[in-house]
């Protein structure tokens, strides 16, 4: 018997069982991604090495980001002895009270439990105190935002970190990796080996694989000048550089740069430049709580009224607008009735208007 065989049945004495927290909005494809390997590794090894249990806030029917539901075995207060316990997060998480969740998993912690997270849930860990001290990731699109919020932590760029008991990941198909990964650890490589060929996933990827497609690949553009501008510019985001500075990156004058852009972006660099302080904005206006001047400044604008101009023009709203969107005010309003309700004021109105939101 090889040795990844011997591990495999050593494993599968005693079948290890994970819960799963999935909150409302939760990234379907996370969830799946997670699940799969877990299901496909019983299959090819004929044994039942994992089962899964999956748990909301209050025990009822949970919507998915892309309006799926799913039924759950039972409450987070139901969540016994267990391995592992996973929080899947999705769409605007930073919006939702998560007070009981938190304090589940600060208990399950306290008791040894594996605490993991895909997709958005890692910041429900940061809540709770749970990944100080340890390294963790998260989806890049909600990277910059975790890193403002909790400047203390250590969130990296990769697709899954698991640092002794915490494990987290960036969220789609990355799951999958993370599972693999810990499938090989625990029942050897050709368990893991025949589950991604069950995924028809082509290999396992490691960890300090990047999240996002190639920069050429995203633009479309080979240029390599191109490429090393667009990039300088993604990394200096807070304090933009004048179109002359990037020039001189790239040995070019700012003419030279204007018509480079010109040709393989379809518009000026400063203009371009402006839509990515802007994308990055908008991130951390949806995603953080964040005064609107804090974002500004972290986007590289120097007042608050420049900013509100240049986010009109962009995007045809205001920042406060897009932070107060009807989706937004529906979860907000959400939190200040659980808020409400904890404290006994049963008759406490919530807000309707931006401004009293703000």
């Amino acid at each position: 018997m090889t040795q990844s065989g011997e591990k495999s049945q050593q494993a599968a004495s005693v079948t290890q069982t994970l819960g799963l927290v999935l909150v409302p909005d939760f990234s379907m494809i996370a969830f799946t991604s997670l699940i799969e390997p877990l299901r496909l590794a019983n299959r090819v090894s004929h044994q039942q090495l994992y089962d899964w249990k999956i748990y909301t806030i209050d025990g009822g029917a949970v919507q998915a980001s892309n309006g799926i539901r799913l039924e759950a075995d039972g409450s987070i207060a139901e969540i016994g002895p267990m391995p592992n316990v996973v929080v899947c997060g999705g769409v605007d998480i930073q919006r939702q009270d998560h007070a009981l969740l938190i304090a589940k998993l600060r208990r399950l912690a306290f008791y040894g439990v594996s605490i993991g997270s895909v997709c958005t849930g890692s910041y429900v860990l940061a809540k709770a105190g749970l990944l100080d001290g340890f390294r963790c990731t998260i989806h890049w699109e909600n990277h910059e935002s975790l890193r403002e919020e909790f400047p203390h932590l250590d969130v990296t760029d990769e697709l899954y970190e698991i640092d002794r008991n915490r494990f987290t990941c960036a969220g789609g198909t990355a799951a999958i990796d993370m599972m693999l990964s810990m499938i090989n650890a625990r029942c050897g490589q050709e368990t893991a080996a025949a589950v991604t060929d069950e995924l028809i996933h082509h290999r396992m990827r490691n960890a300090n694989e990047r999240q996002r497609m190639e920069l050429r690949a995203r633009l479309g553009v080979a240029n390599q000048r191109v490429l090393a501008v667009v990039a300088t510019m993604e990394q200096n985001i807070e304090e933009p550089l004048s179109c002359g500075e990037l020039a001189d990156r790239v040995g070019f004058s700012a003419r030279q740069l204007e018509r480079l852009f010109q040709k393989y972006i379809g518009q000026a660099p400063t203009r371009y430049y402006l839509g990515l302080r802007l994308a990055r904005a908008r991130h951390l206006l949806l995603q953080t709580s964040m005064p609107i001047l804090s974002v500004a400044l972290a986007c590289g604008f120097v007042s608050a009224s420049h900013f509100s101009k240049c986010y009109s023009e962009h995007f045809s709203r205001t920042p406060s607008e897009e932070r107060f969107g009807p989706r937004q005010k529906a979860a907000r309003r959400a939190v200040l009735a659980a808020e409400a309700k904890a404290e006994g004021r049963e008759d406490t109105q919530i807000p309707d208007s931006i401004g009293a939101l703000a």
